[in-house]
């Protein structure tokens, strides 16, 4: 029988997992959540569900990953024979290849505007040094250049799976833990160098204070459900992914020390990109401006850096640290299906990467193009891009982590999670009862809160 691949070292398995959760959720998605919830007093939230509920979802879908040795599905149907809960598996890999589809579309803009920046087409126009009406403008029509149109982002997109399919023919070891022991060190250098020129710049304080101060009058229940949900997004729960991973960790892995890591390196990032992008936003007396996502990083950065002395420098280091959180998550992503193929179908590695990656050629063609030519095609309202986002992010992953957490707390073997958090007696495992009751009781009740506020 084929042994089980392992990550060759700790440093390898911890900088794979913490690539798998540090993506655009951390780098995006928090700066905006943030500047509209009340600065840091949606950071004490998140900090909170991710100490509270975040970590003992990760090391359930962890309990799962190494007790089973098995892929996202494999895992349900080993420790559960005969039973339906595969479907949540199933469902786990589904989900994980729906955002697949769409995450290479915007890891593929986030290469496009790299190249842009590095070769200075993103600053050729002087539009770009008149009033801030006329520079959002022109970075507004530059967005629009850059990712509204049919072949450029189609390209770069196909360009990204093509480094994907490179990196996972490699291997666990040769491909993932090496590609990860290598850009997860970038990413913080580039990191801590951006926090260094942003707190330099004029009146930045002013921003870390905005950033820092808490304004708890903006506090609703609604506030407590998106921290709550960045939570789940920025830890890559309900994808399959931990649970594949963890089916990669050798027995001596001290799994629970592994979670608290993760979650604090994954909040140490998210901490990071604010302490980038409000002092920097203060100090150009952009503070007021919305910022969401896309617009975030494809209009107002580029705006700031426009304004700083290099600005090709600094726009080609943040676009590098985005791309590198966009390739370690496309990968860890991809891999859920690639061990789904080796493991239910008994592929070899080659062929599992080549059906996993190519149909997404087909959909995330899909996905970019609903902002160009199939921009008038849309499903309930919403292009294909965000139909698949709002399905998987509102829908998919949180009924995933509510199938783990309860599969985990009443119905998988009797003391699997306890076994595996105390390496099967050898650790001392001092919060294995606090950890249950929250998989049985408080995370269940959560993520069914986020359904009812998110669809009554």
């Amino acid at each position: 029988m084929k042994t089980k691949t392992e990550f060759a070292t700790k440093l390898g398995l911890i900088a794979a997992t913490v690539g798998s959760a540090v993506g655009l959720g951390n780098v995006w998605r928090f700066p905006a959540e943030t500047h509209t919830n009340g600065g840091s007093a949606f950071l004490l939230l998140y900090i909170l569900c991710v100490l509270v509920l975040g970590i003992p979802v990760m090391l359930a879908e962890f309990s799962l990953g190494r007790g089973s040795r098995a892929d996202a599905i494999g895992a349900f149907v080993k420790l559960a024979p005969g039973k339906k809960w595969w479907i949540v598996g199933s469902c786990a890999v589904l989900a994980s290849y729906l955002i697949l589809s769409y995450y290479m579309v915007v890891a593929g803009w986030t290469l496009e505007y790299l190249v842009e920046s590095m070769s200075g087409g993103l600053y050729e126009s002087s539009e770009m040094t008149a009033g801030d009406v006329s520079q959002r403008a022109y970075f507004a029509a530059k967005m629009d250049e850059y990712i509204c149109t049919d072949w450029k982002p189609l390209l770069y997109s196909f360009g990204l799976i093509a480094i994907n399919t490179g990196v996972l023919l490699g291997g666990v070891r040769g491909g993932i833990e090496r590609l990860s022991n290598w850009l997860m060190p970038l990413l913080f250098v580039i990191l801590m160098l951006m926090v260094g020129v942003s707190l330099s710049l004029p009146n930045s304080m002013e921003g870390v204070v905005y950033f820092l101060e808490p304004d708890f009058s903006k506090i609703t229940p609604g506030v407590v459900v998106n921290a709550l949900g960045q939570a789940f997004f920025s830890l890559s729960l309900g994808m399959g992914i931990l649970i594949t991973y963890s089916s990669y960790y050798p027995d001596n892995t001290k799994m629970t020390q592994t979670s608290v890591i993760v979650a604090l390196l994954s909040l140490l990032v998210a901490v990071m990109m604010g302490l980038i992008i409000f002092p920097a936003m203060k100090s150009f007396g952009l503070d007021n401006e919305p910022i969401q996502g896309a617009t975030l990083v494809f209009v107002t950065l580029p705006q700031i850096f426009g304004r700083m002395p290099w600005s090709e420098l600094w726009s080609s280091l943040f676009f590098i640290l985005l791309l590198v959180a966009a390739l370690t998550s496309t990968v860890s992503i991809s891999e859920v299906s690639v061990a789904m193929l080796e493991d239910r179908f008994k592929m070899g590695r080659r062929r599992a990467v080549l059906t996993a990656m190519v149909p997404l050629l087909v959909l995330s063609s899909l996905c970019s193009l609903s902002f160009g030519s199939l921009s008038d095609f849309k499903i309930f309202g919403k292009t294909i891009f965000d139909t698949l986002d709002s399905f998987t992010t509102n829908i998919m992953l949180p009924l995933v982590s509510l199938g783990v957490c309860v599969f985990i707390g009443w119905f998988a073997p009797k003391h699997l999670m306890k076994e595996q958090l105390s390496n099967y007696g050898k650790l001392r495992n001092s919060t294995g009862g606090l950890t249950e009751w929250i998989i049985r009781y408080a995370a269940p009740g959560l993520i069914i809160l986020i359904f009812i506020y998110n669809y009554l």
